[in-house]
């Protein structure tokens, strides 16, 4: 029905029109619901019929509260945040509005500190229908089949560290994994980065690739390299007999691939390779 469609929601940014002003702020309303705006959020020179992009939340007393704050995630989402706070109720993070996102006890995994960071995802609670988060996150993964072909590139967070490498949630809906042999650039949990589909596994989890695949990498590789190569004045001290490590930090790869890369250099007339060395061609 279209009164449900325009309805506002929750713990989301939402696009309302300013229905009326009064003294403390500004109504806004989604054709259903009205909902304040405070004062202090409201732009000089907002009139009535204006649409204001603004994010919903509920207040101490359980009112809908319009701001322009942005939250550094909604409902529905995963994220990295940190603990503000503490007390009987749970604990509190800090996710960019100035009220505060309850993790109740009963959704940490562990007892959550002030001053650490964790991975979370945000819910509407069925029995206050209030907007909190929960650090068990299996629930919310992997409800729907990915169809992902090889290569694809995806957006990862990663959530945690193991001796298998590193596991992350790939595009706000399944459960993806690094492996440590595999990983050839730093890594650290909360960080949200590009990533390429190695497989979908028949469990449904995907195994992911910090580079692209193929001749993807190849090419943003050959451009790093040449990149590189300019910069230090045509010519770095590396060739296809460094050690992997010392490949790795200066380029954030494997020494199979920078060999590939820089052959594919070398037949196209762009770079000489020498024992100790690589060196741009004078074209």
């Amino acid at each position: 029905m279209k009164i449900a469609e325009n309805r506002y929601k929750l713990g989301c940014i939402n696009t309302l029109r300013v229905a009326r002003e009064v003294e403390f702020g500004v109504y806004l309303t989604d054709g259903t619901s009205d909902i304040l705006m405070p004062s202090r959020y409201v732009s000089t020179g907002t009139e009535v019929g204006d649409e204001i992009e603004c994010f919903v939340y509920l207040d101490s007393e359980e009112r809908p509260i319009a701001t322009t704050e942005k939250p550094l995630a909604q409902v529905g989402e995963f994220a990295y945040l940190q603990v503000a706070d503490t007390n009987r109720f749970g604990a509190f993070l800090d996710w960019g509005i100035t009220k505060q996102l309850l993790v109740p006890y009963s959704q940490q995994r562990t007892r959550m500190e002030v001053g650490k960071f964790y991975v979370v995802y945000l819910y509407i609670d069925e029995q206050t229908n209030r907007i909190a988060a929960t650090e068990k996150l299996n629930q919310f993964l992997d409800n729907v089949a990915p169809r992902y072909a090889q290569g694809s590139e995806v957006e990862a967070l990663i959530t945690e560290r193991t001796p298998m490498g590193y596991k992350a949630i790939v595009e706000n809906r399944h459960t993806g994994l690094f492996y440590a042999n595999q990983i050839y650039r730093p890594l650290r949990v909360g960080d949200r980065i590009k990533a390429y589909v190695e497989q979908v596994r028949d469990d449904d989890k995907i195994d992911l690739s910090a580079q692209p695949l193929g001749y993807q990498k190849v090419n943003d590789l050959s451009s790093k390299i040449l990149t590189q190569l300019r910069i230090n004045g045509g010519s770095m001290p590396v060739s296809d007999k460094t050690d992997p490590q010392t490949i790795m930090l200066a380029f954030g790869c494997s020494k199979k691939a920078f060999k590939m890369t820089i052959g594919t250099l070398y037949k196209q007339g762009l770079i000489n390779i020498e024992p100790n060395q690589i060196s741009l061609t004078q074209r």
